[in-house]
């Protein structure tokens, strides 16, 4: 790990605004300004050799200014090490593609900016990968409705896919354990108390 670190340290100097190593794998924080031409050092750089990037996914947190940590990870199989990048970015800063630096982060871009709504300037083919074309909203997002907006199905009368609002078999409930209504003698996890009053 210290080999690591000192390599990439050498590659990117003090364009590394943090460093964290957890389950044994090294993070380093990058500005969004300049990240293509430090992800292209660390491909290039002879003491790092990020060959391969592996995925490109996002953590949303969204009690933050910039809620979302855009996570690049990578392969050096010539040093046999691995590599997360992470950049800040809000919902509406784009970040530079990085299908310049390694064509395979095509796909890799389109689910996250399909998953969570993060644009990338520069990407060739630019549209959702995952959920359909008129697909509302991202569903990786903290705070898109787990029911979602609308649901999706196949019609066999129209032989077509069709669009509906959600309608859901039974309502939300609240369940009240103390009413004798539903049924329930004994509160769930409260099964030792009956027995030690029985006894």
């Amino acid at each position: 790990m210290e080999e690591l670190l000192e390599a990439v340290s050498g590659a990117l100097g003090d364009r590394i605004l943090e460093t964290v190593v957890h389950a044994d794998q090294l993070t380093v924080r990058l500005s969004r300004d300049t990240l293509i031409e430090d992800l292209t050092t660390l491909r290039n750089d002879s003491s790092c050799r990020f060959a391969i990037l592996l995925d490109i996914t996002a953590i949303d947190l969204p009690q933050r200014p910039e809620r979302f940590d855009v996570v690049y990870i990578m392969l050096s199989p010539f040093m046999n090490h691995r590599l997360r990048v992470k950049v800040a970015t809000d919902e509406f800063t784009p970040i530079e593609s990085a299908t310049t630096v390694w064509p395979g982060a095509n796909w890799f871009e389109r689910e996250t900016w399909d998953m969570y709504g993060i644009m990338f300037s520069g990407h060739p083919d630019f549209r959702r990968i995952l959920t359909d074309y008129g697909f509302s909203g991202h569903p990786l997002r903290k705070d898109f409705p787990l029911t979602g907006y609308s649901e999706v199905r196949y019609s066999e009368e129209q032989k077509r896919v069709v669009y509906e609002p959600v309608s859901l078999t039974q309502e939300f409930r609240s369940f009240d354990y103390a009413s004798p209504w539903e049924g329930v003698s004994t509160l769930p996890g409260d099964e030792k108390a009956e027995d030690e009053a029985a006894a």
